[in-house]
């Protein structure tokens, strides 16, 4: 076990994510110090000349925009440094980013509740922070498709519980994970409409959109055979494991994908006999950690920009749009298209491009980077304490 999880968090890994986590960052640090926007203004030295024939502005295409000497333009030439020399530091704006910081520590509290939960306190709150920070650091090292979840599963079993009850835990935040985004979607959509939600720079786009919910109808899918595999058909996950290991080079690993998938049958019937209020307390905590995730780009913006009440409904329809851009990024944690996405999705509440960049790169500081450097020193502290 231990040499398993050492395989899978080896230090090639580890360094290979941290390193293109921080070229990422690096990057566009870089290309949002020394690239140029424009900005309407009462007295511009720049006029907008529509070059490319679109009808938009195009603030961060210098082509758009033709220098006059007189005072008689509309636009302003804007770098990283005067953006940031705009903001009004203030009482509210250190507010707002200690907020941010509470939000991902509110994320982490109620994953560490929800797993208690789910393991019937059999798990320390010392225990639980062990599982959750290794369990986001897997997540760190990984596309966002593959996640951490089958770490998660060895973690659990090796904290003492049987691994087809670890098998089924795991199974069961996945389905909350997934309700949880199927039920805000209906939500943020009534209150903002479709087209808000799912546009790039204030434009909607037919190709975002038909992607999206095409992301949207497999979330809804895997959270139905989820559903399906802990309440109807527990056998359910017996039979997926005990077809796929039959697959000639996964042929040594039948029998126990069998046993498994028994483990998790049992765990499975005796998870359809609790009460009501159980899985009331798993969903509340699901939707605590999955929001705390959310606000904390919602207090970013809200130290730098203007944002009201419905803004913040908005910057949350649009992260329902960025998570799914995360997950079918290849690369680790999504670095690179988290960044990207990031900017390109949420261009509407800002016209400068350089001042998102930034704002990207806070981001991922405070919700990706500590999990890299916790889960580097945590994992072999625990892997230490473990084989003992």
């Amino acid at each position: 076990m231990n040499n398993s999880l050492q395989n899978i968090f080896s230090g090639w890994r580890v360094t290979l994510a941290i390193i293109i986590g921080l070229s990422v960052s690096l990057f566009l640090l870089l290309n949002s110090i020394y690239q140029e926007s424009y900005i309407e203004a009462v007295e511009g030295n720049y006029v907008w000349q529509d070059t490319n024939k679109n009808g938009l502005v195009d603030y961060n295409d210098p082509s758009e925009f033709v220098k006059v000497d007189d005072g008689s333009g509309s636009y302003v030439s804007q770098t990283l440094g005067t953006a940031i020399s705009q903001i009004e530091w203030g009482t509210n704006s250190i507010i707002w980013l200690l907020l941010s910081i509470v939000f991902m520590f509110g994320r982490d509290l109620f994953y560490m509740l929800r797993i208690r939960i789910l393991t019937d306190k059999v798990l320390s709150w010392k225990s639980s922070f062990d599982v959750i920070m290794i369990w986001e650091f897997a997540s760190t090292l990984t596309p966002g498709v593959v996640g951490g979840a089958a770490v998660a599963m060895f973690i659990l079993k090796r904290e003492g519980l049987q691994m087809g009850r670890s098998t089924a835990i795991v199974i069961i935040t996945a389905l909350m994970d997934n309700l949880f985004y199927i039920l805000l979607i209906p939500f943020v959509l009534l209150t903002i409409g479709n087209d808000a939600m799912i546009s790039v720079d204030g434009e909607s786009s037919t190709l975002l959109q038909w992607w999206f919910w095409f992301g949207f109808l497999i979330v809804f899918g895997v959270a139905f055979l989820l559903l399906l595999s802990i309440f109807w058909w527990p056998s359910l996950v017996k039979f997926i494991l005990s077809y796929v290991t039959k697959i000639p080079f996964l042929k040594r690993w039948h029998e126990q994908a069998k046993q498994t998938g028994e483990d998790v049958r049992i765990a499975s019937i005796e998870f359809r006999q609790r009460p009501f209020t159980f899985w009331l307390k798993t969903f509340g905590a699901t939707f605590g950690s999955w929001m705390s995730r959310y606000l904390v780009v919602n207090a970013i913006l809200a130290a730098f920009l203007n944002i009201g009440l419905m803004d913040h409904v908005h910057i949350i329809g649009k992260q329902l749009v960025l998570w799914l851009f995360m997950l079918v990024s290849p690369t680790p944690g999504g670095s690179g298209v988290a960044e990207f996405a990031f900017g390109e999705l949420l261009a509407g509440f800002s016209s400068s491009a350089i001042l998102l960049a930034a704002l990207a790169i806070l981001w991922r500081l405070i919700s990706y980077f500590p999990y890299l450097f916790i889960g580097s020193i945590l994992l072999p502290r625990w892997l230490r304490a473990k084989r003992k």
